[in-house]
């Protein structure tokens, strides 16, 4: 494994995720300085993701093509600056603005993930290492949900401070990437820039695994996003204090981080990865459910429910297309499943948001939730085996 570049990969991911989910804690602050409804509010959470689908595709393409150490090293450089440029916003259309220069980057950067797991990891170890990368991603979203009001609003009671202190972490991030990792060998750039043309791209679109991968991902966005926005929300609605709020959704990413290790490592070993996909989305039903009659004392074991769930099928989807298409179309398949399957992450947040402006809960959403968990598990049955045990599977069957 090599360490070196996936230290560097982690801490990219990291900085890619903290600046975006330090908005869902601090929302009723939003709401009330720049005078936002909740739907306008998850805009500004959701703007990052909304540049993933426009930017994926055509990222991924770029990266196969000039590689993925200089395509990945632009993208943390427009993250950063936009990260930091939020924290000198001073209306709604400046501070939107700029979250859409931070998203470019966000949306420039994610398709590499899986590029930089298929260029320096051998193919049998790429769950375990997109396992790794994966904390980097969990690790940035819980802190950011965890402290940001108890921690980091108080040093400047400002939302332009929280969006500032927060800025810091991919300047540094910028700075490693740039000089800590090294082109991959002549070779592989080589095969990469003769081997990416268009016909290989329409192999890409006709790959009708890779769409019913990118249909669970959509899905699997949709409650992960609709969840993370408004799940402070909801705590409040229960009871708790805006800091209460943020510390016990950040429940739900820090049950997922050792999940996201540890299950990766179980799917090679026992060579499948259907399971790992289709049983989580059945417990996101069953969270779901719960969520809308449980009280605030127990609401921790549904977010543990939900952060074992979503880390057990994280790390699974973000791998899968490494095991789908040859090297050499990667990018651009990552690309196509991260930009189709963040469109339910853009759909989640806003539909909780409407439904909130409207009724003033969020149980509808959550019955909302149930039925795409539900759909999901279908979704991931559909799939092809490509884990080891699938010949003795079908010996089997």
């Amino acid at each position: 494994m090599p360490w070196g570049i996936l230290t560097s990969a982690w801490l990219l991911a990291f900085a890619m995720f903290s600046p975006m989910f330090c908005v869902p804690p601090a929302a009723h602050i939003l709401k009330e300085e720049l005078l936002l409804t909740h739907t306008q509010t998850s805009l500004l959470f959701t703007a990052p993701i909304l540049m993933i689908v426009a930017l994926a595709i055509p990222a991924g393409i770029i990266s196969d093509r000039i590689g993925v150490k200089k395509a990945t090293g632009i993208g943390i450089i427009l993250i950063a600056v936009g990260a930091m440029l939020r924290g000198t916003a001073d209306s709604t259309f400046s501070l939107l603005a700029f979250t859409f220069i931070y998203g470019a980057g966000f949306g420039w950067c994610y398709p590499n993930l899986a590029k930089l797991v298929s260029t320096w990891v051998p193919q049998q170890r790429a769950g375990m290492a997109m396992g790794i990368l994966t904390t980097g991603i969990m690790t940035g979203a819980g802190l950011a949900l965890a402290i940001t009001m108890p921690v980091i609003f108080p040093i400047t009671n400002t939302f332009q401070g929280i969006f500032f202190i927060w800025g810091i972490v991919p300047v540094v991030a910028a700075i490693v990437w740039w000089v800590m990792v090294k082109q991959p060998p002549h070779s592989v750039i080589h095969t990469q820039l003769g081997s990416t043309n268009n016909i290989s791209f329409r192999r890409t679109l006709r790959n009708k695994h890779l769409w019913l991968l990118t249909a669970v991902f959509a899905l699997h966005n949709i409650f992960v996003y609709t969840w993370a926005g408004w799940a402070p929300t909801l705590m409040m609605l229960k009871g708790a204090t805006a800091n209460l709020a943020g510390l016990l959704t950040s429940i739900t990413i820090w049950a997922s981080i050792p999940v996201s290790l540890l299950m990766p490592r179980l799917a090679y070993k026992l060579g499948l990865r259907k399971p790992f996909l289709w049983i989580p989305a059945i417990a996101l039903a069953v969270a779901a459910l719960g969520a809308r009659a449980v009280t605030l004392d127990m609401s921790w074991i549904i977010m543990v429910v939900v952060g074992v769930a979503t880390g057990t099928q994280f790390p699974i989807i973000l791998a899968l297309p490494v095991e789908m298409v040859p090297k050499e179309q990667v990018g651009a398949a990552s690309g196509l499943v991260l930009s189709v399957g963040y469109i339910g992450g853009i759909i989640g947040p806003l539909i909780g948001g409407r439904i909130l402006d409207v009724t003033g809960s969020l149980s509808l959403s959550l019955v909302v939730l149930i039925g795409v968990s539900v759909a999901m598990a279908i979704v991931a049955i559909m799939l092809p085996e490509t884990g080891s045990a699938k010949k003795c599977l079908k010996g089997v069957t």
